[in-house]
């Protein structure tokens, strides 16, 4: 892929604990080597700043850390190329949401938390690539109308849960391997991949969206 085919454009990441530490290294250098200006953001909770602590799958796997000073909340997203949600449970924990006091949780309440209402607008902007990749997709599934007849790939542990909002999932190949492209999945501006050992296929695959996008736009053939 040409060098720098991203300069001057700007890729925000959302992130959590349980990040995976590999995962988020391939963001800082692929997407700068293409050119982009890489941003780290989450819920701050009106912090300056959070430290985030990363995934440990195996025992004596040391924790690593992730500071992170930009809120999705005071942000435009309109402003970003792509919007990625990254892989592993911090979609999960992204998916938190607040009743209010002496208010019974109701199931419609899940589509208040602040990162799925940050992702349904990039959804609602074509212009936007988006991003999810491995577990990533659980941050749609409160709002099942963002991914009904969408075509998307995920990790098996998240299959039920997309099907059931509409998706129609496309299998990986049999015996396939990391970076496989047949891990990703492209439908126009939705970008989504398998697992987080698919990190650098899912983001040239969403550079050459950037850039389609952008001849798109220019009326380039």
């Amino acid at each position: 892929m040409t060098t720098r085919i991203l300069e001057g454009k700007k890729v925000a990441i959302l992130v959590e604990t349980e990040f995976i530490p590999e995962e988020i290294a391939a963001y800082r250098q692929h997407f700068e080597e293409l050119g982009a200006t890489v941003h780290f953001m989450s819920r701050l909770w009106g912090n300056e700043s959070v430290r985030f602590v990363s995934d440990v799958d195996e025992v004596g796997k040391s924790l690593q850390y992730l500071d992170v000073n930009i809120d999705f909340q005071s942000i435009d997203v309109n402003e970003y190329a792509a919007v990625i949600m990254g892989a592993n449970y911090t979609s999960v924990r992204l998916r938190y949401f607040q009743s209010a006091q002496a208010q019974q949780i109701s199931p419609e309440q899940t589509r208040t938390a602040p990162a799925v209402q940050f992702f349904a607008q990039a959804m609602a902007n074509h212009k936007i690539i988006k991003g999810l990749l491995c577990h990533g997709l659980w941050l749609l599934t409160p709002m099942p109308e963002l991914l009904r007849g969408r075509r998307v790939i995920c990790h098996e542990v998240v299959l039920a849960d997309i099907t059931n909002a509409g998706a129609i999932y496309v299998p990986p190949p049999v015996n396939s391997q990391p970076n496989d492209p047949g891990n990703i999945v492209v439908d126009d501006d939705l970008v989504t991949g398998r697992a987080g050992h698919d990190v650098y296929a899912f983001i040239d695959a969403i550079a050459h969206q950037i850039v389609s996008q952008g001849k798109e736009l220019a009326g380039v053939a």
